[in-house]
């Protein structure tokens, strides 16, 4: 009988402890893009083990849902986490219902957090005034260039350098100033007149584009009056910058305060991660062919003839080549508006 006790001693207090497990739901959403960017899948495992094995945070558990979760995966949350191609909860079935169980989620003050692309709205998901739910839950949003209100810019930049806008904030715990080749977007959007409601503080800006520089805030946060947190980051869109440990350390400190744990000084320590091991497409990015590329042809047999028309041509071939790649974006409808898509100066023959 005393044995018996003693087991349902400790069955009721391993309930009671697994009650306050601080746990991170991890939501990937549909994507389109090439091997090698935006990888949600594979980002969302990443994010897991992170999250799981942080050195100085420790205790917390993750897990990854593909698709939409159900009641007591939501009801067990303490942050939830998104990663896909737009805002996996208007991507998914049934969105109307998928946003009506979030805000029971943010109403009892569970944390938000939306990763790169995660971040972004269409058109058919704002009114014609640009609202959503997720600006109030998270502070602001990617508008995609088919939103009536704001567009947004998606563009890849060889060198953004990211800068603290918050050095007091928790979330700005131990990570310095980086530069990274990636796509952080600009132009986001944080309400009426773009500008961002007192609850709500940029974390980050980057001074974008390099040809007229703005500050642009590429992360930021919100307290909400619920109880709950919300946090945006707009990056990253190459999966192999997840071996940045400044970018990571970001993202890392983002969820663990949404989830309202204590986010240490140093910030949250974790080992660099094994891209392989988490089952991407690719680990470098896999350009896919342009549409309706052809093979350049072969210089005909006049080309000592006519040296510089025909040397023209095949330049001008070659350079229609690189703004097709360049635009692949624009052509899929992946992101936002580019508001300077890549042009080339075409050489004319004599």
């Amino acid at each position: 009988m005393k044995s018996l006790v003693i087991l349902f001693a400790a069955l009721l207090a391993h309930a009671l402890l697994g009650a306050d497990t601080p746990r991170v739901l991890i939501v990937v959403g549909p994507s389109k893009h090439p091997a090698g960017s935006h990888e949600v899948a594979a980002g969302g495992r990443l994010m897991k083990q992170c999250v799981e094995t942080m050195a100085n945070v420790p205790g917390v558990k993750a897990e990854v849902v593909e698709g939409w979760p159900d009641k007591s995966q939501r009801d067990a949350a303490t942050s939830v986490v998104f990663i896909g191609d737009t805002f996996p909860a208007n991507r998914l079935p049934n969105p109307q219902q998928n946003l009506a169980d979030l805000d029971v989620m943010m109403r009892r003050g569970a944390g938000i957090v939306s990763v790169h692309y995660a971040t972004g709205l269409l058109g058919e998901d704002v009114t014609p005034q640009g609202d959503h739910p997720l600006l109030r839950w998270m502070g602001g949003y990617f508008a995609n260039r088919s939103c009536p209100h704001h567009q947004s810019i998606a563009k890849i930049f060889p060198a953004a350098t990211i800068t603290p806008a918050a050095p007091s904030h928790p979330v700005s715990r131990g990570w310095k100033e980086f530069t990274l080749h990636d796509e952080p977007y600009i132009n986001n959007y944080f309400g009426p007149g773009n500008v961002m409601a007192l609850n709500v503080t940029a974390l980050a800006t980057s001074m974008l584009p390099p040809e007229n520089p703005r500050r642009e805030t590429v992360a930021w946060c919100v307290e909400r009056a619920d109880g709950g947190r919300g946090f945006g980051i707009v990056m990253p869109h190459f999966y192999k910058n997840w071996r940045h440990d400044d970018l990571r350390r970001f993202i890392l400190n983002g969820i663990v305060w949404t989830a309202k744990l204590t986010v240490p000084a140093g910030g949250v320590q974790s080992a660099a991660p094994d891209l392989a091991a988490f089952r991407p497409d690719a680990v470098e990015f896999v350009p896919p062919a342009s549409k309706g590329k052809k093979a350049a042809a072969a210089p005909p047999a006049d080309f000592k003839a006519k040296p510089w028309t025909m040397l023209t041509r095949h330049l001008n071939q070659l350079l229609r080549d690189d703004v097709a790649m360049a635009v692949m974006k624009g052509e899929t409808g992946q992101e936002g508006a580019h508001a300077a898509e890549p042009t080339a100066l075409l050489l004319s023959g004599f």
